[in-house]
């Protein structure tokens, strides 16, 4: 099982975002079908601080990269045994993945990661879920980086638009236009590279405990 503990970054200064941030992951579960794999659905925990638990590999990366794209939360990703059955919140729930998890955001909020975003997997050192947060934190710097311009086009092909012409049709500027943005937003690595990070995730969640 995957939990998602998620700290939001420097709420003092920028007033709490809670609110906006569980309307937003609400809508982007809507819009892209993904409610079947939460097994929780993401709350207030305490203070500026949401919580959900999911169940496939997959859902855990579009919503960890989802959230990572807002430039506002630091990510954790726990990956283990959750105590069953589940109580009826996150908040009330436990097990080895919510432990991981706290230790995951607490590293996320700190200097020794690239972008706020961390994986435990396992209760001492683990070479392959350094390797998945390694790819994980990789995708984040992409996703974090990325113009309005080039979110204006990924998100359409994302929506099923259909192909980059299509694309450029609705944007009212050339396909050369499109596939510049595209370039300069990395979609076709992100693209490739995502059925990787899935993999080393879903291999995690098979042996771990």
């Amino acid at each position: 099982m995957f939990v998602l503990t998620v700290d939001q970054d420097a709420s003092r200064r920028r007033g709490d975002r809670v609110d906006a941030a569980l309307s937003g992951l609400a809508a982007h579960i809507g819009a892209r079908g993904l409610g079947a794999d939460l097994a929780l659905p993401f709350e207030r925990t305490v203070g500026d601080e949401i919580q959900g638990v999911i169940r496939t590999a997959a859902t855990t990366l579009d919503l960890a990269l989802y959230l990572q794209r807002r430039t506002e939360w630091s990510v954790g990703v726990g990956i283990g045994a959750v105590d069953t059955p589940l109580a009826a919140t996150a908040r009330a729930s436990s097990g080895a993945a919510f432990v991981r998890a706290r230790d995951a955001v607490e590293r996320a909020k700190g200097k020794s990661v690239p972008v706020p975003l961390a994986l435990v997997a396992a209760d001492g050192p683990s070479p392959a879920a350094d390797e998945a947060e390694a790819l994980l934190q990789l995708l984040a710097a992409v996703v974090r980086r990325r113009t309005e311009r080039g979110w204006e086009v990924v998100d359409l092909l994302v929506d099923g638009v259909g192909t980059a012409k299509e694309a450029a049709v609705r944007l009212g500027i050339t396909p050369q236009a499109v596939s510049q943005r595209l370039d300069a937003a990395m979609w076709t690595v992100q693209d490739r590279v995502r059925p990787l990070a899935e993999r080393l995730l879903a291999d995690l969640d098979q042996v771990t405990t």
